[in-house]
């Protein structure tokens, strides 16, 4: 990951970067800029650059980034548009207006991290150059920065885990990357279950029980002394889905090594909590699974005991994420006894028919919780949308033979919900489908081509926020 730094003086023999909205630098650089500038009034859109050539002179060139109305989520698109605009051995100087929020340079800096990532198995690797921001106040904007970073560390993490192909990331190989990213951060704890360890969590066998690659459940614990407050986070971490005996078609299948995006948001968030040594209790459990086709693969019709003894009646095969949510929320609920839990899954194709491409799903009884949860994913840039946990619903869930059916007639999103709600009694609950966000067809603002790593930075804000930071 290229280090961004804070520095006091502009240098000449760095390509200059001017943020179109705030001061422009003295002297003849800033004339320049501000006369292109009038002649090209649509520059301060959000997310725009112009280039200025400086022939013969230094800077040689000068970039003229828009930044819109000037909050944090534009920044952060100047950020993302600035570093695709120079080349990856080029040295970038970005000029901070004097009276430059905090949260604007947090912006700016997430920009250029998300904006620079690439998947490192990826022909081309990450920029080189490092970027410096110059500031009037140093010590300003130091917390920001080192806010900034943990949130992009944790967030490019979360997108490696989702873009590497599902030949090397079984269930197996992807507690083993947990297990090693734990063990370079001091205060936190892993537990990796498998074999008979998993003889209570019967989704979880049931959907890895026809893969040659057998479950894990990971159990990632930060519980820093004096902390109060004790969340549970759950992801999804379906390794590749195939759909299992209700099998998918091939334009279905072939993006499903994202299917444990949320287990690696989950995961990769809790590693930033301890970067950022929150004083907050975080206990994240992730079941890892791979739904593959076998003679040993669970069938419609079966039914299944979870961890808290209750029955589903697996009527989808293709609906397998819920049924290992639903063992990890129940082990949370009788295990871990937390203050409230969170939940993130790729779980279904009626998130995007609903929302569209950048928006998650939140079902929550909890308005307060709601509230706070999409208040912190406008400022990580992570948009969501409540939706109802509608009642009349629940009737659907009915089966004959069972506690509930796994995947009732209705509608998609808000049945999944509703069945996941059954797992964890307690109020302080709240569940985001963000099967949609979690992948992007092509750059787009901080978003690169592939995962995205959706969530991680709402969890991030979120944690943060709980505790008054």
């Amino acid at each position: 990951m290229f280090a961004i730094r804070l520095t006091g003086a502009l240098d000449p023999a760095f390509t200059w970067a001017v943020p179109v909205g705030g001061a422009l630098p003295p002297g003849e650089v800033g004339a320049e800029a501000e006369a292109l500038v009038a002649a090209t009034p649509e520059i301060t859109g959000t997310g725009r650059v112009l280039v200025l050539p400086r022939p013969l002179r230094l800077p040689a060139r000068v970039l003229l980034a828009g930044i819109g109305d000037g909050d944090e989520p534009d920044w952060r698109a100047a950020g993302a548009a600035l570093v695709r605009a120079v080349a990856d051995d080029e040295e970038l100087q970005v000029h901070i207006p004097a009276g430059t929020t905090p949260a604007a340079l947090r912006g700016l800096a997430e920009g250029l991290w998300l904006g620079g990532y690439r998947y490192r198995e990826a022909p081309r690797a990450p920029r080189s150059a490092a970027v410096q921001l110059v500031v009037q106040d140093l010590s300003g904007y130091a917390e920001s920065l080192t806010q900034a970073r943990a949130t992009a560390v944790a967030t490019w993490l979360a997108r490696d885990l989702t873009n590497t192909p599902a030949s090397v990331k079984n269930p197996a190989w992807l507690a083993g990357q947990i297990v090693a990213e734990a063990a370079t951060r001091p205060g936190l704890t892993v537990t990796v279950r498998s074999g008979d360890e998993l003889s209570r969590f019967g989704g979880l066998l049931a959907v890895g029980g026809g893969s040659v690659s057998p479950p894990r459940f990971v159990e990632l614990s930060w519980a820093p002394e004096g902390a109060s407050t004790h969340v549970v986070l759950v992801g999804k971490g379906i390794t590749f889905d195939t759909g299992g005996i209700s099998i998918k078609p091939r334009d279905g299948m072939k993006l499903m090594k994202k299917d444990m995006g949320g287990a690696a948001a989950v995961l990769a968030a809790t590693l930033a909590v301890a970067d950022l040594g929150l004083p907050i209790r975080v206990t994240t459990l992730a079941p890892l699974a791979e739904n593959a086709v076998s003679g040993s693969a669970f069938r419609p019709g079966d039914v299944i005991t979870h961890y808290d003894g209750s029955t589903s009646e697996n009527t989808n095969s293709d609906a397998e994420g819920r049924i290992v949510l639903a063992d990890a929320l129940a082990y949370a609920s009788a295990e871990l006894r937390p203050d409230l839990v969170l939940n993130l899954a790729t779980l279904t194709g009626a998130n995007a028919v609903a929302l569209g491409k950048r928006t998650a799903a939140l079902y929550s009884p909890d308005a307060e919780l709601a509230a706070a949860l999409t208040e912190a994913g406008a400022a990580a840039g992570e948009r969501m949308w409540r939706l109802p946990l509608a009642g009349e619903y629940a009737e659907n869930l009915r089966s004959d033979i069972a506690d509930r059916v796994s995947a009732p007639l209705g509608p998609g999103s808000v049945m999944a919900a509703l069945f996941l709600r059954d797992f964890f009694p307690g109020t302080r609950w709240a569940h985001l489908d963000m099967s949609a966000p979690s992948w992007a067809e092509a750059d787009d603002l901080d978003l690169t081509k592939g995962a995205t790593g959706w969530g991680t930075r709402t969890l991030i804000r979120y944690l943060s926020a709980l505790h008054g930071g």
